[in-house]
């Protein structure tokens, strides 16, 4: 990858949907933003940009693969200039006790030589707050909230200092809401004192727009931070409030129409996309696969595609592998939970690449697993990042493919509203 500048902001992505929240987010905040997948290869020509987002796919992993990973994509961003590394993370904290995000945050503590991490998930237009460490999803805790029954990452307490403590070889401390609403001084002089008491990462409460620009400004004078795409909105902004950055105008994936066939895959089981499954049945031809077929290796891809082929002359049309948490359960009882996700995203990897073959050129894909698992087998190695389809979820122009000129949306699970794949549609022509 050639840059004709150093970067002034690096950022590793622990999934591919996640990075393109955050790399959306950048780019509406006027940096220029390139989103790779993976650490990119030197001869990989991008134009020069103000932020590189790193993806990687290391959310639900061995903990020691996900730390060798990030270790490589931080000396590959601080090679470039990169003085700040943000380890973007999920807004809901996805996360079991067994990590990764307490490893790989002590990995890159240590190889930057940090004193003390600031932490949070916080994205308030999203519905994720923090307070007295506590995580929110809109007016519930996390722990009361649909997280709970993650397939791959229950989240079973919202008091984040615990969840992390439980992760993390270092001391967790907290810096409160009142603490942030006095301003970036208290928020220092709070950070002094808990690094004085040996605590080596701290949880900081975020409620409002104007608490992530005051974490911003403080996180931006230290070597690393970790957390959801709030953060990057507030280093973005204290980035360019304080001269470091020239803001730009957004439009980064702007360029000649693609148009073409467009198809539409959800592995995603969270009740945001189901609900987008369900609206998505009025306006294209929806195919529902059987999971357990898929596992026991009934060809099911193969039926998926001798469905979809006839019908992308006609217009766009949705493949789904979502289930109810219920469902997942059982399937899960069934197979094992790992044979079974490992066995739907290689099936929906298998009918991306074949559509892409068969000629489509736009590409939504919901669920973080999922797209990883369909950007892996495209080889697509970055993107450009333009116009916002939903907050947190950008349309992509895919740089260095074979695939050619071709547009995607990775959505989060959990992200869009009802209207989801209508609304990418009209986006990406």
């Amino acid at each position: 990858m050639t840059l004709a500048a150093q970067i002034s902001l690096g950022c590793i992505a622990d999934d591919y949907t996640g990075a393109s929240d955050l790399a959306n987010t950048l780019t509406r905040a006027g940096l220029r933003t390139v989103q790779t997948i993976g650490v990119p290869a030197d001869d990989l020509a991008l134009p020069e940009v103000d932020a590189v987002v790193v993806s990687l796919k290391s959310r639900s992993i061995e903990a020691g693969l996900a730390v060798s990973r990030s270790r490589a994509a931080e000396a590959w961003l601080r090679g470039r200039g990169a003085r700040h590394v943000l380890f973007k993370i999920c807004s809901t904290f996805d996360s079991t006790d067994a990590g990764n995000i307490g490893p790989v945050m002590d990995a890159l503590r240590t190889d930057c030589g940090e004193a003390i991490v600031l932490v949070t998930p916080a994205f308030p237009e999203t519905g994720r707050t923090v307070y007295q460490a506590n995580l929110f999803v809109g007016a519930v805790p996390l722990n009361e909230s649909p997280l709970k029954d993650h397939p791959l990452n229950p989240m079973h307490d919202s008091n984040l200092v615990r969840v992390l403590a439980r992760q993390s070889r270092t001391q967790v401390g907290l810096v409160d809401l009142a603490t942030v609403t006095r301003g970036a001084d208290a928020v220092r002089a709070r950070l002094t004192e808990l690094s004085g008491k040996g605590i080596g990462a701290t949880i900081i409460d975020a409620v409002f727009d104007r608490d992530l620009e005051t974490i911003g400004l403080v996180a931006a004078e230290h070597r690393l931070s970790v957390g959801a795409s709030g953060i990057g909105l507030g280093l973005a902004r204290a980035l360019v409030s304080t001269g470091k950055v020239k803001s730009t105008a957004a439009g980064g994936a702007a360029g000649a129409v693609v148009g073409g066939p467009a198809a539409c895959l959800a592995g995603s089981c969270s009740q945001a996309t189901l609900q987008q499954i369900a609206k998505a049945e009025a306006i294209m031809p929806v195919l529902h696969l059987d999971p357990d077929r898929i596992i026991t290796g009934k060809d099911e891809a193969q039926r998926a595609l001798a469905w979809a082929k006839p019908r992308l002359a006609d217009g766009p049309i949705l493949i789904a592998s979502s289930a109810t948490p219920d469902q997942v359960a059982a399937l899960q009882a069934r197979h094992g939970r790992d044979a079974a996700g490992h066995a739907i995203e290689h099936a929906m990897a298998d009918i991306a690449e074949s559509l892409v073959k068969a000629g489509v050129r736009r590409l939504i894909v919901a669920g973080g697993e999922t797209s990883g698992a369909v950007v892996d087998r495209l080889k697509i190695p970055g993107f450009l990042v333009g116009a916002e389809i939903a907050a947190g979820v950008p349309v992509l122009r895919a740089v260095g493919a074979g695939v050619g000129d071709m547009l995607l949306a990775l959505k989060s699970g959990n992200f869009g509203g009802p209207e989801f794949f209508s609304d990418a549609l009209r986006l990406m022509r």
